[in-house]
């Protein structure tokens, strides 16, 4: 019958389920407990991250990172088990990221979910990060059908839902938008603690200067290392004054502020416009906002005038759920785990390329 809803092919549980689940595909590593509950609820039992901080200037590198995470994997797993107060003999599944990511940290963090899996006689279930965002922010909001605009450090896409896949409607092509955040950070030596991303938006909030900058929209898609260089030159002009050489007052003078603001709005914007585009397309009158880069207040509120323009609202979530964390892979998880789909240890791989178009997603009419 046209028109009419279809019936979601997962059903409430007969028992409540329980699943662990780790992420570590870049400088966060997380593990969160999650339980489905036998009326359909879902709750979340713990969400502990520890995060791997580089001194200014520095990005961090594979090697390190997964080091890092090796050296913290039992105490952050230790903490969420007993925060979620169970024990390990109760989790249904263990759940961990499959891809995408960083190759080195997230072979850590699946040898330490195989190593569970074995001890404990679990299940493994991997999981696509970026589907794992999808669904932690339509469980925290209650988006029903959004566009989704998911923007990290590695990732930038926007997605809508159809027929069990989660389709990509455009994306970067070339950088994605944190790591474009993240770099220009760098090169002003603004802080990594507690993320490059933060301090540039809250620099930008000092900003009063919109320098000119490409806007690279290409269709559905964005390029954005044409920005981000065009954005460094800035940094070499002779107007331009860091942050320890602003005595002089002159209307002509850039500030490291000016360039904060600048980049974040015309990226932003680039963002807006190709969300708008998929809004139309599908008829959506929903955006979910979901990644590291969601957090920032400055894109909420810019998407959220676009959408109510067009009738619609925004959706998004707050640094427990945006920023990468194990929740996400629990809930992801423990939804493929109840439409019957494991992981046999012989395949618990990762992967640095696994597209979100790429996953069935059974549990979705």
């Amino acid at each position: 019958m046209p028109g009419r809803r279809r019936e979601s092919p997962l059903k409430n549980p007969s028992r409540a389920y329980i699943a662990l689940g780790l992420e570590g595909s870049a400088n966060k590593l997380g593990a969160g407990v999650i339980k489905h509950a036998v009326d359909g609820s879902t709750e979340v039992l713990s969400n502990v991250r520890h995060t791997y901080i580089t001194p200014p200037g520095e990005g961090f590198l594979p090697r390190d990172t997964a080091q890092h995470h090796r050296e913290w994997a039992l105490t952050v797993i230790k903490d969420a088990v007993a925060k979620a107060k169970i024990t390990m003999h109760d989790l249904d599944c263990i759940c961990y990221t499959k891809g995408p990511g960083m190759g080195a940290p997230l072979q850590s963090v699946a040898l330490v979910a195989r190593t569970l899996s074995l001890l404990y006689e679990k299940p493994l279930v991997g999981v696509n990060h970026c589907v794992g965002h999808i669904e932690m922010g339509r469980q925290v909001t209650g988006a029903q059908n959004p566009v989704v605009l998911y923007v990290s450090g590695g990732n930038t896409q926007v997605i809508a839902y159809s027929r069990q896949c989660y389709r990509i409607f455009g994306e970067t092509l070339d950088i994605a938008v944190g790591n474009c955040l993240d770099r220009f950070a760098r090169v002003i030596n603004l802080s990594n603690d507690p993320s490059p991303g933060y301090n540039i938006e809250q620099e930008a909030k000092k900003g009063k200067r919109l320098v000119p900058l490409p806007y690279t929209t290409k269709g559905m898609d964005v390029s954005l290392s044409g920005i981000l260089t065009s954005i460094e030159a800035y940094t070499s002009d002779r107007r331009y004054r860091a942050q320890g050489e602003l005595d002089e007052v002159s209307e002509d003078i850039i500030r490291p502020a000016d360039l904060c603001f600048s980049l974040q709005e015309t990226v932003f914007s680039m963002l807006v416009e190709i969300t708008e585009r998929a809004m139309a397309h599908i008829g959506s009158r929903e955006v979910l906002i979901v990644g590291g880069v969601g957090c920032n207040e400055r894109l909420q509120e810019m998407m959220g005038i676009m959408a109510q323009e067009r009738g619609g609202s925004v959706f998004a979530t707050d640094e427990r759920f945006c920023i990468d964390n194990g929740i996400m892979i629990a809930q992801a998880g423990l939804l493929s785990y109840r439409m019957g789909y494991q992981t046999p240890l012989a395949k618990s791989t990762c992967t640095q390329r696994f597209r979100t178009d790429e996953v069935h997603v059974a549990w979705r009419p």
